[in-house]
Formats: C-alpha cells, structure tokens, sequence
C-alpha cells in the first residue's frame, strides 16, 4: 500500500459502519500501524468495530488535539518520512473538517508527502443536500461567539450574507445550547428567514427539518444533547 497520509472518516454515531463506510477504508486501515487521533479510547473503539481482528497493541496512536503544541505535530509524521503508511481519526465525521488533524495534513502537504482522503460522511455535506439550500455557494462558519452580543452580531451579519450573496450559512453549536441557539435565531433572524436543523445525521433517531423563523417559533422540537448543523438561508 501507498505511503501516504490517510484521513480515515468515522461514523457520526453508533451507525452500522457497513451503512457509511466502504469495505475499501477497512482494507486501508488493516495496513496501518500508525494513528494520529483526538481521542485514543474512541479511536480504539472505532477500529474494533471497523476490523474485529485488528490487534490493536500493535499500534501507536499519537493524541492530536486541541491541547496538542504545534512542535509537537510535527514529530508525529516520523513513520511516514520513514516510509510507513499513516491514519488520522477524528471524533466524528470526516478528519481535517473543524478538526485538529488539518494541522498535521497541512504539514504533510508542504513537505510534499501524500494525503489521501477516503469516503465517509460528512454532517456539513449530508445537512446542505437534505437542507432545500442553497449547494452552489455555502460557507462553514463552525462555532458561533459565545458571548451574548457578538452571538447577535455574528448572526446578523450572517443572515445579510444570505440575501445579499444568496450563499447558504453553516454552522454548529455544543449540543446542550441547541435549544438556546434556536431561540436565538427566531428573535433575531427575519421571520421568513429559513433554518434547517440537522440532527443526529445517518443515525437511527436522524431528524432533518426546514422551516421559517416564524415556523419554528410555534414548533416542537427535542435536540438537546443532541449533535446537530444548523443551515441559514432565504
């Protein structure tokens, strides 16, 4: 198998993996020794379900998160230099995507070492197709402020883009303000202004719902602790 840095997708829930992910992604991962991942025990976990026969005290796993120091990122493309096939695993969805391993990816690409992505899913590209939105022109803003007022702001500011580019506005919450972001939205947002919320993606409880401001404001809904991408658009 290639030398390469390999962005191995994981599920976004407890999905079946045969449902989300291609026989091919297991094979890739049966050749690999080496993993830089945000979450060791996940990962583990995630690599017994995807290959049972997997040994894993065979492999070397380097944590690769938010609390990772940048000199530190660097070292753990040593196998690869080396000739040896590497993994990145996230959390959850696609490596890379609103995750720390685009820093080990962005490292690999100027020393010119191969990056393969591999098919899996993506909540930001599952949530726009079911969405009505707008596929041609989107933009993924992450995380929202916190903060009260720049929460406002930022919101505003993202509906304007809406009308103004006709571009559809992405972006996500921590679950457990899901409830809180929604209101949000309704007392700010224009109520003909259309919010999509998409939740638990591929998963047996998946709920994917499109409406007005002034519809969700006389909605029943029940996302909280529940992981979900909220989508803007006109």
């Amino acid at each position: 198998m290639q030398a390469a840095l390999y962005l191995i997708p994981v599920t976004l829930g407890d999905t079946e993996i045969n449902r989300v992910l291609p026989d091919h992604n297991r094979q890739v991962i049966a050749n690999i020794k080496h993993f830089a991942v945000e979450n060791i025990r996940s990962a583990r976990r995630f690599l017994r379900r995807s290959n049972p026969d997997i040994v894993i005290d065979d492999l070397t796993f380097y944590t690769l998160d938010e609390h990772t120091r940048a000199e530190e990122v660097s070292s753990f493309l040593a196998p690869l230099r080396q000739g040896l096939p590497m993994g990145v695993i996230s959390e959850a969805g696609c490596p890379a995507i609103a995750d720390p391993g685009a820093d080990l990816v962005a490292i690999a690409q100027s020393e010119g070492l191969p990056v393969v992505p591999l098919v899996g899913p993506s909540s930001i590209l599952l949530s726009l197709m079911a969405s009505g939105f707008n596929g041609q022109s989107f933009t993924f803003n992450g995380y929202l402020p916190v903060e009260p007022a720049e929460r406002t702001r930022k919101i505003r500011q993202l509906e304007q883009r809406i009308y103004q580019e006709n571009q559809t506005q992405i972006f996500i919450e921590t679950p457990y303000r899901n409830h809180k972001m929604i209101e949000e939205l309704i007392r700010t947002c224009r109520p003909g202004t259309r919010l999509c919320v998409a939740c638990d993606i591929s998963c047996e409880n998946e709920e994917i719902h499109t409406r007005t401001m002034a519809q969700w404001k006389k909605a029943q809904y029940n996302y909280q602790k529940r992981p979900a991408i909220f989508l803007l658009y006109k």
